[in-house]
């Protein structure tokens, strides 16, 4: 085999003043420091919507709670207390996207952008405490009846909960899709599934206003049910990505857009994974034989260069070149072959 060329574009995401002064002492054709500026403003977007979400969660709990000491309704404490454990995992993915930011290390070496995921496994698991805790208050419920006053303060309560958590849903998964954080998605399924417990909550007081005393214990578990059916999309989204899926799409643009670059022949195996909401990805590409190191090396750098302006959240990008056989043997043999004898 002839000779390789590699190339890792990489931009830091935590740029400092030695990185500034190089790039102005050597300007590059492609402005790092926007690309920077952008990951950096995800981060922040994500913080942002977190901490909205906090204070949405936590006066609607503040609202809940009076109702509670006024009524005392065992049902809106337990949505009281599913609201404020949603708010609560504001904190650890909060830690999530600090940690995000950090360079990488010695030790950690793609960096720390991991932190969303397993705070994705930790919001699952909050999920699926949630619903174990409604299922039990349920049946609880239904084995041992509760008179609850102040049946209308109870249903506007639940009025509020419901708006409160569908608010911050919608804004927690509109924001996490948007920047690629399937942790905030996460959190905002869960915010969600807050949001129909609440609503049990307004059927229950309904069904106990008409003499219908199981109404409340009978929803609740229809309710959980449907908790459950959450848990199962937001743990089958982090799953996916702790291993590493990608929107299969996403892969054909990205061969699309090597193929358009001059001088690449053919493309090989395409590996791209996410790495918090950022996308790294590692490329194989053919490139005529004949051409010198130098020449090779800049086609992998052109190609780099398409994919990180084509590809939204592409921060980090190797592109491998190997030369294509002079005899006109199929190129992806050519490819197959270095990978298995490198």
């Amino acid at each position: 085999m002839g000779s390789d060329a590699h190339h890792d574009h990489h931009h830091s995401p935590t740029p400092g003043r030695w990185h500034r002064l190089s790039h102005l002492i050597t300007p590059h054709s492609h402005d790092s420091a926007e690309k920077v500026d952008s990951a950096l403003e995800t981060s922040r977007e994500g913080m942002r919507a977190l901490w909205i979400s906090l204070a949405v969660l936590g006066g609607t709990a503040i609202v809940q709670a009076a109702v509670v000491a006024l009524s005392g309704s065992v049902a809106l404490l337990g949505d009281t207390l599913h609201n404020v454990a949603d708010a609560l995992t504001a904190v650890p993915l909060g830690l999530a996207f600090v940690l995000g930011r950090r360079p990488p290390t010695r030790r950690y070496t793609y960096g720390f952008g991991r932190a969303e995921d397993v705070a994705g496994i930790v919001i699952v698991a909050v999920i699926a405490a949630s619903s174990a805790l409604a299922g039990y208050q349920a049946i609880q419920r239904l084995l041992h009846p509760a008179d609850v006053s102040h049946l209308p303060a109870v249903a506007a309560a639940a009025l509020v909960g419901f708006v409160g958590n569908e608010t911050v849903a919608r804004y927690r998964i509109r924001v996490g899709r948007r920047i690629g954080s399937a942790a905030l998605v996460a959190d905002g399924l869960h915010a969600r599934t807050d949001g129909f417990t609440s609503l049990a909550v307004l059927l229950g007081a309904g069904g106990v206003a008409v003499g219908w005393r199981w109404a409340d214990p009978v929803i609740g578990l229809v309710i959980t049910a449907a908790i459950l059916l959450v848990l199962k999309d937001a743990a089958r989204e982090v799953y996916r990505r702790l291993m590493d899926a990608v929107d299969p799409t996403l892969v054909d643009q990205i061969e699309d857009t090597l193929r358009a670059t001059s001088g690449v022949i053919a493309v090989g195996a395409v590996h791209v994974r996410w790495i918090g909401h950022r996308l790294r990805a590692e490329c194989d590409v053919a490139v005529p034989a004949e051409l010198t190191v130098a020449a090779a090396h800049a086609i992998a750098v052109a190609a780099e260069h398409r994919l990180i302006h084509a590809i939204p959240r592409l921060t980090s990008a190797i592109v491998h070149t190997d030369p294509h056989s002079l005899d006109g043997a199929d190129h992806h043999a050519d490819l197959a072959h270095h990978r298995r004898t490198a």
